[in-house]
C-alpha cells in the first residue's frame, strides 16, 4: 500500500499526509468513519482505469460547471486528469463538432454500464425538445440515449435537478429536470445556483469508492449535503431567536448583520449547507447570507424560482414565542436592567406555564365530570 501511495504523490503533486488529510475531510462531511475515509483513500491511490464521465449541458448558464472551475480540494485539473475520465463536456472539450460526438458515442458504447453521467442545466420538452439541440439531437434524447446505460446519474445545479429558472412560470419550453425525464432511473440532485462543488466532488469520491451512492433524501438529495435547514446552522440565527431583524437593505439593523428573515430569507425552509461549507475556499462568510443578502432557496423545489424574495418563509422549526418583548423594546425600556429583563421574562414564563397548569386541570376537571 505504501507503494500506492508514494506512486500518488508523484501522480497528484501532494504529500500522503495532505492526501489523507482531504480524504479525512471528505469522508466527515458524508457522515463517514475513519476507516471508511483510509477506504477512499486506498481506493483513489491504487492504480487502476479512472472511471468515465458524460457530462451534458442543456439550458442553464453553466454556473455548475463554473463553481467546479473553483474548487480547490481538488482543483479540476486534478480531478479530471488524475481521478476521473472526462470524456466529454461541451465547455471543457478541447475538440468540436463530429469528431467529439462520435468519440461520445464511442466511449459510452465502450464503457456500458460503467460510466457517470452527468447531467447540467433543464431539459426542455415541449415541441419535441427542439428548444434545445446539441449536434442537431435534441437535449431531451441526448440524456434520455446517455442514462441508458450509465452507472450513476448526477444531476448538477437546480436547473438539471428541477428545471431551475427555466422552469418558472409561464415556462414556455416545457423545461424540467433530469429526474422528470427518466422515470425508473434514481438520479441524484445536487441542486443549488450555483451548486456548491465539494456537495458533488463528496457524491463522486463516495461512488468511486464503495460502487455506491450516498444516502438520499426524499427528493433524491445526498443527505450529507441537504439534511438539515439552512436556518438551523446559520451564523444570524441567534439575531432570529432574540428578535433583531434588519427591515430594510442598508438600515442600521442590515449593517449590524442582523437576522434577514424579514427581509424575505428562505434559510428557515431551505435545506442545504451552505453555512457550513460556504464557497470559494476563502472562509469567512462567503455564502449569500454571511454577505448580506437573503436566500432564496435554491435548493428547495418549490422556493426558489418560485416563492417571490419579498414573501416570508414557512418557518419549520421552533420559533421564540411572541410573549417575549423584542430586542427595540428591551432596548429602548427606561430603567430596565439585565436583572430585570430576566425577572420580567421570568414572570412572562411563569405566567405561560400557570396557564398551561390551569388548562390541564380544567381538561382533567371535564373528563372527571363527564365519567
Amino acid at each position: 500500500m505504501q507503494g500506492d501511495f508514494d506512486a500518488l504523490e508523484k501522480r497528484l503533486g501532494i504529500s500522503r499526509r495532505d492526501f489523507l488529510k482531504y480524504c479525512t475531510g471528505i469522508a466527515a462531511t458524508l457522515g463517514l468513519s475513519t476507516s471508511e475515509a483510509i477506504a477512499m483513500a486506498e481506493a483513489v491511490a491504487k492504480p487502476k482505469k479512472r472511471p468515465v464521465v458524460i457530462w451534458l449541458h442543456g439550458q442553464e448558464c453553466t454556473g455548475p460547471t463554473e463553481t467546479m472551475l473553483r474548487s480547490e480540494h481538488p482543483t479540476l485539473e486534478r480531478l479530471i486528469l488524475e481521478m476521473v475520465s472526462l470524456e466529454y463536456h461541451q465547455t471543457l472539450d478541447a475538440g468540436a463538432g463530429h469528431q467529439v460526438e462520435h468519440l461520445k458515442e464511442l466511449s459510452m458504447k465502450e464503457n456500458a454500464g460503467k460510466y457517470l453521467l452527468v447531467v447540467e442545466g433543464s431539459i426542455p420538452t415541449r415541441d419535441g425538445g427542439v428548444y434545445c439541440k446539441i449536434a442537431g439531437k435534441t437535449m431531451l434524447a441526448h440524456t434520455v440515449e446517455a442514462a441508458e446505460n450509465a452507472a450513476a446519474i448526477i444531476a448538477f445545479g437546480s436547473c438539471a435537478s428541477w428545471g431551475g429558472v427555466q422552469s418558472s412560470g409561464p415556462n414556455p419550453t416545457g423545461a424540467v429536470g433530469a429526474q422528470a425525464v427518466l422515470p425508473g432511473k434514481t438520479v441524484v440532485n445536487i441542486p443549488g445556483c450555483p451548486p456548491n462543488p465539494y456537495n458533488f466532488l463528496a457524491t463522486v469520491m463516495h461512488f468511486l469508492t464503495f460502487g455506491t451512492l450516498p444516502e438520499l433524501d426524499s427528493q433524491n438529495r445526498p443527505k450529507f449535503a441537504y439534511g438539515r435547514l439552512i436556518h438551523e446552522n446559520c451564523e444570524r440565527r441567534p439575531h432570529f431567536d432574540a428578535g433583531r431583524f434588519a427591515k430594510e437593505f442598508g438600515d442600521e439593523g442590515h449593517k449590524k448583520g442582523y437576522c434577514l428573515y424579514k427581509l424575505g430569507c428562505k434559510g428557515p425552509e431551505t435545506y442545504s449547507n451552505c453555512p457550513a461549507v460556504e464557497f470559494n475556499d476563502v472562509g469567512g462568510g462567503t455564502w449569500p447570507v454571511g454577505v448580506g443578502h437573503p436566500c432564496f432557496g435554491c435548493t428547495e423545489q418549490g422556493v426558489g424560482f418560485t416563492k417571490p424574495l419579498f414573501s416570508l418563509a414557512e418557518v419549520q422549526t421552533h420559533t421564540p414565542p411572541n410573549a417575549f418583548p423584542s430586542i427595540a423594546q428591551r432596548e429602548d425600556t427606561p430603567g430596565m436592567s439585565a436583572g430585570a429583563a430576566a425577572v420580567a421574562g421570568a414572570a412572562v414564563g411563569a405566567a405561560v406555564g400557570a396557564a398551561a397548569v390551569v388548562s390541564t386541570r380544567l381538561g382533567k376537571s371535564d373528563s372527571d365530570s363527564e365519567t
